[in-house]
């Protein structure tokens, strides 16, 4: 079967930067579905007409991936608002931070804790690969067609590239996380 729009492909990738140092492999087939909110839109139109055991291979900017790095993202908060057992890495919904943080964060915004010193924390609304050109090596492992219930939900449920906008409303200032 041919990709088209609104069918699920199954994929194997090694993602890498520019540089040449991975990001991301991954092994075992995962299924997107085309034409809902699983894949990027630059990924699903090269995939367009391509069968299983195709390969793919593209190098993708920041602007057509997970947009430029902004620094207006970047925010120092008081430590001793959150939790003892905070650890660099953790991600958290910019509603879900601690009372008493900047009222400008935005709160539709995941977040990302970056840095932990004795006094400051540094959250970063930034997708962790924002600014950051990618090269993807993609394998099509299977193609079917899509079931009504994924169409509705516009997902096969995988998640891995789950894009939120934020911005101001102006097409030109939003950020894809």
């Amino acid at each position: 079967m041919e990709i088209t729009e609104q069918c699920v492909v199954a994929l194997t990738w090694t993602l890498k930067d520019t540089l040449g140092e991975e990001l991301d492999i991954l092994d075992e087939p995962v299924e997107f579905l085309l034409g809902g909110k699983d894949l990027l839109p630059v990924i699903e139109a090269a995939l367009l007409g391509y069968s299983a055991g195709a390969t793919v291979q593209l190098q993708i900017e920041p602007e057509l991936a997970f947009g430029d790095f902004n620094d207006q993202l970047l925010f120092l908060e008081p430590r001793h608002l959150f939790p003892d057992e905070l650890q660099e890495g953790l991600t958290m919904e910019g509603s879900a931070l601690p009372e008493g943080c900047n009222p400008n964060v935005p709160r539709d915004t995941l977040y990302t804790i970056t840095d932990i010193y004795p006094d400051h924390v540094v959250i970063d609304g930034n997708h962790p690969l924002a600014g950051i050109a990618i090269r993807l090596s993609m394998k099509v492992e299977s193609v079917r067609e899509a079931t009504e219930e994924e169409i509705d939900r516009g997902s096969c449920g995988t998640g891995f590239f789950n894009l939120q906008l934020v911005g101001t409303g102006d097409p030109s200032d939003r950020t894809l996380h």
